[in-house]
């Protein structure tokens, strides 16, 4: 989290120190069509002559360091029960997780290692196997008897680290005997992990390195497996004229991972920092933020075949995956120009882009003076949350590409930072209550709040039913990372860890002020029942923590994920899985990592 923060942090302070260049020089508005390089001076030459000046130019950069199984359409028999998987963005495009199950056993980054576990039936839970690693895990994919391990050479012991000392190792273990997996392959890379998909047998990886000249020479990809090192071919690697002070050689990489015979596939872009990524079942699109735009890349994925078919851009910039979105042909995405403290009003955009990335529709000028803090875009609509002291909820006809219009809209206090569908009518939203402020334009954060809404009637959406947890302070992964929430209509089940905190109201005799924190006080999963008819109503919470009397010392046990397996709920924590009876909440047992 750290080294994500940094590079975070370092982006926008690259585009803040390079603004000044692209405000004032119009001719660096060029075109986003990619070519290729003739030859290895050729690049050198490039990045050497087009890289804009920025404070990191000179070489001395340095980084901190639910869906339920049908198992027999599976073929793995009417043996495993019915289970819950990672919650994803497009059905049938896994997303790596720090914990997955296969409804048998359940798989779990804890630290510098991945812990395997025997998890049903709960009463016979145990620890089977755990994999050492020297890096940090990124993440981990399970597919039949293939457990997929990216491994950071990231240290969490050392705060900075040379660049060029970063590298990402793909290890596949054979884990048949879940007591005694067996690493069958390592895929290793120069570069930092961003981020990964797996589509059937193949895993989908983008690998960032930085690319600049340091002693006349510019250190080019290499891919190692097994006893092959392979140089990236400058004539193979894409690029475009886009000017930029960060160049980034971004390298896709598909791996089967059930079969160790086939050559790993790749393809590499010399283009800026890439900071966004959806992927369909049939396409990698990739996001490179400049200054008030945002540029676009597709890229063709089918088994090992990987090609960039086209590039475009559109105005503003993009808040994450969520914003973006493949549909019937089309490509949607939605960004924000500008911002909330400027001059000039900030503004929210969607546009339709066809399959060659040419914008065929477009709703401009939304919400001035606030930018988004969620979107969603399921079907033919887009959902688009807005903020700054009230929160709009915009319902987004897409029927005619050509011409996206503004159906409805619900304004109430708070936002929703994740946008989550219930139904086709029906929609989660899970954010922070607000109070405004009565000093100026913009409204106090308090706690967490989890909304459902009706937009049956898409010119009147309304909010049915809503949960609001502890006071200003109070936080869940799942505001950041959609990965940590799970739910399931059908069991109507919701759960999310929560981190609370609440304020002594004896300290403010005169009144709690709104921009007033509360002290932690509890850590754990919130277990909801959620329905049309009942709306949210708490059902229980769990905790990992023996002593919440001081939280500063148990980070360790903090819930992060949640699943299910058959009718039992197991909590995830980095020491210890808790499993719970969906039926009533009383513990069933429970396991701790050694």
């Amino acid at each position: 989290m750290r080294k994500i923060i940094f590079l975070f942090v370092l982006l926008m302070a690259i585009v803040g120190a390079i603004a000044p260049f692209y405000l004032e020089t119009p001719e660096t508005s060029m075109q986003t069509h990619l070519k290729r390089f003739s030859s290895y001076e050729e690049l050198k030459s490039f990045v050497k002559a087009t890289s804009l000046q920025g404070p990191y130019s000179n070489g001395e950069i340095t980084a901190f360091g639910l869906t339920v199984k049908d198992m027999e359409s599976l073929g793995q028999g009417s043996s495993v029960p019915s289970y819950s998987t990672t919650n994803i963005q497009v059905r049938g495009v896994d997303e790596a997780d720090i914990v997955k199950t296969d409804g048998k056993y359940i798989y779990v980054v804890s630290e510098k290692r991945v812990v395997i576990l025997k998890a049903y039936p709960p009463e016979e839970a145990r620890v089977l196997s755990q994999i050492s690693l020297n890096g940090t895990p990124s993440g981990i994919f399970i597919n039949e008897d293939k457990l997929v391990v990216f491994e950071d050479e990231f240290s969490s012991d050392e705060r900075v680290i040379p660049y060029e000392s970063c590298g990402l190792s793909i290890k596949v273990y054979d884990v048949w005997d879940r007591r005694n997996p067996v690493l069958e392959r390592n895929v290793s890379l120069d570069g930092w992990y961003f981020n990964s998909r797996m589509i059937g047998d193949y895993v989908y990886a983008v690998i960032n390195q930085p690319a600049y000249c340091r002693e006349e020479e510019v250190a080019l990809p290499k891919i190692c497996s097994e006893d092959r090192v392979v140089e990236i071919d400058p004539s193979t690697i894409y690029y475009s004229g886009v000017p930029d002070s960060f160049y980034t050689f971004t390298t896709i990489v598909a791996i089967n991972v059930q079969n160790d015979g086939q050559e790993p596939a790749h393809e590499t872009f010399l283009v800026g920092a890439t900071c966004g990524m959806y992927v369909s079942l049939n396409n990698i699109y990739i996001t490179v933020p400049e200054v008030e735009r945002a540029l676009i890349y597709r890229i063709h994925v089918e088994n090992d075949r990987i090609e960039c078919e086209a590039s475009s851009e559109v105005p503003g910039y993009v808040l994450n995956q969520f914003s973006m979105d493949e549909h019937k042909g089309y490509f949607r995405i939605a960004t924000t120009m500008g911002q909330v403290w400027s001059e000039t009003p900030s503004r929210n955009n969607v546009y339709v882009l066809d399959m060659d990335l040419n914008i065929i529709g477009k709703l401009e000028g939304l919400a001035p003076g606030e930018k988004i803090y969620s979107a969603r875009f399921i079907g033919d609509r887009c959902y688009l949350v807005t903020f700054r002291k009230v929160d709009p909820l915009f319902v987004i006809d897409l029927e005619n590409p050509n011409n996206p219009k503004v159906l409805g809209q619900l304004k109430i206090t708070g936002y929703s930072d994740y946008l989550h569908p219930y139904d086709e009518n029906h929609i989660i939203g899970i954010g922070k209550e607000t109070v405004e402020a009565q000093e100026g334009n913009f409204a106090w954060y308090q706690g967490v709040k989890i909304s459902l809404f009706d937009v049956t009637d898409v010119k009147e959406p309304k909010e049915i039913a809503k949960y609001e947890i502890g006071d200003r302070g109070t936080d869940s992964p799942v505001l950041s990372d959609h990965k940590a929430l799970l739910f399931d209509k059908s069991k109507k089940l919701l759960v999310i860890p929560v981190l609370v905190a609440e304020i002594n109201e004896e300290q403010y005799p005169e009144g709690v002020p709104p921009y007033a924190y509360g002290d932690y006080v509890w850590q754990g999963a919130y277990v909801f029942s959620i329905s049309l008819d009942e709306g949210l109503v708490l059902r229980g919470r769990i905790t990992h923590i023996e002593d919440a009397t001081d939280l500063n010392f148990s980070y360790p046990y903090f819930v992060e994920r949640s699943l299910y397996i058959d009718n039992v709920l197991y909590t995830i924590s980095d020491k210890k899985i808790k499993m719970n009876s969906l039926e009533n909440l009383d513990e069933i047992n429970e396991v701790e990592f050694q």
